[in-house]
């Protein structure tokens, strides 16, 4: 993978899928620093699909990972909607089948803030789910398998930024190359969410990844902002850049139902952690 991160010997082995994507990628990023006890295993499209689950089993036992990090998912809303089917066999098939097994050993599952249906804010991990669209009802049926499993962990992850392998998997990506070709970023003023950036969700995860910790985590930024306000957020990184907003609202959007507000408290998981959630607008890198 050309991260230097297949190391040999005894160490504990860690599975992680979506290495190709956002968080995946960081996480694989992240571990030489983070998590240098661990071999890590990062595992992209190419490498395995996870719904080919002979093929997952035999690598798995091959393999034997003592812990599994699963941040691959169909993500994207709208292709959920479209296809729920394949919503339901990335998201809930795949991830049960990987949780099961690896039910002797550390699970960590990337949910969502959009099991909430974003009426209320300011969720806890106490509160329940009620999705507005697919792929929110896929993760919060996701969440119900794994969280049987007393080892294991859900992670519901706020809004991510940062930098992606293809250059086009986060907002902040989306957003500068509107910009850079010349257009304007049409974004929600009654939209909240907690982003947070995907290097600072890594260290997280890597800190968890320990004996000890498992059930439900929100894991976010600490800040409550719009969609333009985060939107702001990533102009000011990009002065090089004419960054026009158009302020809009989320009940024009066309496509699937979006949730008002799926701000999260996260004090059960930074109780854990031994660095503080960051605010967004004070964050120095996306």
């Amino acid at each position: 993978m050309g991260l230097g991160l297949m190391k040999k010997g005894n160490q504990p082995r860690v599975w992680i899928t979506g290495a190709g994507g956002l968080i995946g990628h960081h996480l694989a990023l992240a571990a030489a620093e983070f998590a240098p006890r661990f071999h890590v295993i990062p595992l992209t499209r190419a490498d395995l699909d996870i719904t080919d689950f002979a093929a997952v089993g035999k690598k798995f036992r091959a393999d034997r990972p003592q812990w599994v990090i699963h941040c691959a998912a169909l993500s994207r809303p709208a292709d959920c909607q479209a296809d729920p089917a394949a919503a339901r066999r990335l998201n809930v098939e795949a991830a049960a089948h990987l949780a099961a097994l690896a039910a002797e050993w550390g699970f960590i599952f990337f949910s969502s803030d959009l099991v909430f249906d974003g009426g209320k804010g300011g969720y806890v991990e106490s509160d329940p789910p009620n999705p507005l669209h697919v792929y929110g009802e896929t993760k919060a049926a996701a969440e119900e398998i794994i969280l049987r499993n007393p080892r294991h962990i859900v992670l519901r992850a706020g809004l991510n930024s940062g930098a992606s392998p293809s250059g086009r998997r986060s907002f902040n990506e989306e957003m500068a190359a509107i910009w850079r070709a010349g257009g304007s970023v049409k974004l929600f003023s009654d939209e909240f969410r907690c982003p947070l950036p995907a290097a600072v969700t890594a260290r997280a995860v890597w800190e968890l990844a320990r004996p000890g910790c498992a059930g439900l985590y929100h894991l976010a930024g600490s800040e409550r902002l719009s969609r333009v306000e985060i939107g702001r957020v990533v102009a000011a990184h990009h002065p090089e850049l004419e960054a026009r907003i158009e302020v809009s609202s989320r009940l024009e959007y066309a496509g699937p139902p979006r949730p008002a507000d799926v701000s999260m408290r996260c004090g059960k998981v930074q109780a854990l952690l031994s660095f503080p959630l960051p605010a967004f607008s004070a964050v120095a890198e996306l």
